[in-house]
């Protein structure tokens, strides 16, 4: 099978890392976590630093992984080194066809979202969903025809991304000082959070994580990225404390530019235009716009390689069609294909879930969020057995920090459990119909997809061969048994 060559250096893995992460939820959820905390600023901003702690914790673990495994698609060479090649599969079989792509569509839609801001269009106007589709179709065009300009689009989009979070994060905080807004958003909460005060810590930090995710997707560039070894562990751990930092100080400036009120019902995009004038809001707006599309750019970048990665361990379905790489542009265009196939399907799920009234009835979940947490319980037996195998190691790598990765993702799983199942589904079931439990139907979904991957696997298929072969083998000794009667029943005849 044909490799994929080693094209990208540190700052461009680091530009992963951070491009991919920071983009449309700094800037969405933030209104979300308000929302949840009743408006309590320091909640909010304990939310924040929390699942950032957890991000730099796991990102610390990957990065210790990553010094020692290196193959094709890091999580997934983690995964078969620790739990084996079967856990191997099924990871990278929810990575691809839930995991990235519903991330990925949420993605298009928040970038056109941002871009339909400028012109006043509604959130889930038919011109944002329009868009949407461009971008995500877009998005793949530059990943699937060029991936060197990709790569310099998500350093380029990097950079600009910072520059309202910067200055949002300075001048916000300055304003909000000299005028008081920032001390009276300190010290006046809204209303009482949803569940009290744990239930609204928790229904944030669920929120955050989908601002805070992306990281992970560094790693499907191992085989694409120059000496992985070093620069991967380098890329996670410089770019997960780079992110933490700037979202909380973002987080303290916006609330600067307006009452938490206002936050809460209209976003940041009014805490823009009125610290930096309308024309001054507007331009930065655009400059979340490139924030958003660079994020789109390094998911669609995991989405991608996504097939290629499980059929380059001859498994799944059609390994030598996925697993073709184009001569000229080095690309898995089979496996890019399926990643835009199922971008696409998780698409019209977002909007019919989430922009509508509800298209699905009980199956209606965010598709943003849910899925994000599912990853973090699956790298749970990952840290046991990386425990179990890695004799070598310092005590430190071995058991300490896998302990504390551990214990975060498990303290990840429960909070999206606490926040989504005992709350409402929101823009989805019509008021009065009491509590719902959208993890139990996300569950659903999620089984039934890797069922799928299992008929799809080697091992399914092994089963089917083995199955025939023993139907043959039994056939074949009937017919002998058949014809020795024959023999018997003529020789008894003469």
């Amino acid at each position: 099978m044909e490799k994929l060559t080693r094209k990208y250096g540190l700052l461009t893995a680091i530009c992963m890392v951070v491009g991919t992460v920071i983009g449309s939820g700094v800037f969405f959820k933030a209104q979300n976590v308000l929302t949840a905390t009743g408006g309590n600023m320091p909640l909010g901003i304990a939310a924040w630093v929390i699942t950032g702690a957890i991000m730099i914790i796991c990102s610390a673990q990957f990065a210790v992984m990553a010094t020692k495994y290196e193959k094709v698609s890091g999580v997934v060479d983690y995964a078969e080194a620790t739990c084996g090649k079967g856990y191997a599969y099924y990871l990278a079989w929810f990575m691809v066809n839930i995991y990235y792509p519903g991330m990925t569509s949420v993605l298009a839609w928040v970038s056109a979202r941002y871009f339909g801001v400028i012109f006043g269009w509604h959130l889930a106007s038919a011109e944002v969903m329009a868009l949407a589709g461009v971008f995500l179709v877009a998005s793949y065009a530059l990943n699937a025809l060029s991936p060197k300009l990709a790569g310099k689009f998500q350093v380029s989009a990097t950079i600009i991304k910072l520059i309202p979070i910067v200055l949002m994060a300075i001048v916000g905080t300055i304003v909000g000082f000299v005028k008081g807004t920032l001390t009276d958003n300190f010290t006046t909460i809204v209303s009482e959070a949803v569940g009290g005060t744990s239930g609204g810590l928790f229904a944030a930090i669920v929120a955050t994580v989908f601002a805070y995710e992306g990281w992970i997707v560094a790693t499907s560039i191992n085989a694409e990225l120059k000496n992985p070894k070093k620069n991967l562990p380098l890329a996670l751990v410089i770019g997960a404390f780079i992110v933490v930092i700037a979202y909380v100080l973002y987080y303290i400036g916006v609330a600067g530019g307006t009452t938490n009120e206002v936050l809460i019902k209209d976003g940041a995009t009014v805490a823009f235009s009125n610290i930096f004038g309308k024309v001054g809001g507007i331009i930065l707006n655009v400059c979340i716009v490139v924030s958003c599309l660079g994020t789109l750019n390094g998911l669609m970048v995991g989405a991608t390689r996504g097939m290629y990665a499980i059929a380059a361990r001859n498994d799944g379905p059609r390994p030598k069609m996925f697993g073709q790489i184009d001569k000229t542009t080095n690309v898995a265009h089979n496996s890019s294909i399926w990643g835009l196939l199922v971008c696409a399907i998780w698409f019209i799920y977002f909007y019919g879930a989430n922009l509508t009234d509800g298209w699905f009835g009980l199956f209606n979940f965010d598709s943003s969020e849910l899925p994000i947490v599912t990853i973090y319980g699956m790298y749970i037996p990952m840290f046991i057995m990386w425990m179990v195998k890695e004799k070598d190691m310092h005590w430190v790598k071995r058991f300490l920090l896998p302990i504390v990765s551990l214990i975060a993702c498990a303290f990840m799983v429960f909070a999206a459990v606490w926040a989504h199942g005992v709350t409402p589904l929101q823009n989805s079931l019509k008021a009065g119909t009491g509590f719902k439990f959208p993890v139990l139907f996300y569950l659903i979904i999620f089984a039934v997809i890797m069922l799928a991957g299992f008929f799809c696997s080697s091992t399914f298929k092994n089963l089917v061969k083995k199955g025939k072969a023993k139907k043959a083998g039994a056939t074949a000794e009937e017919n002998v048994e058949t014809e020795e009667t024959v023999e018997v029943e003529n020789a008894s005849a003469e």
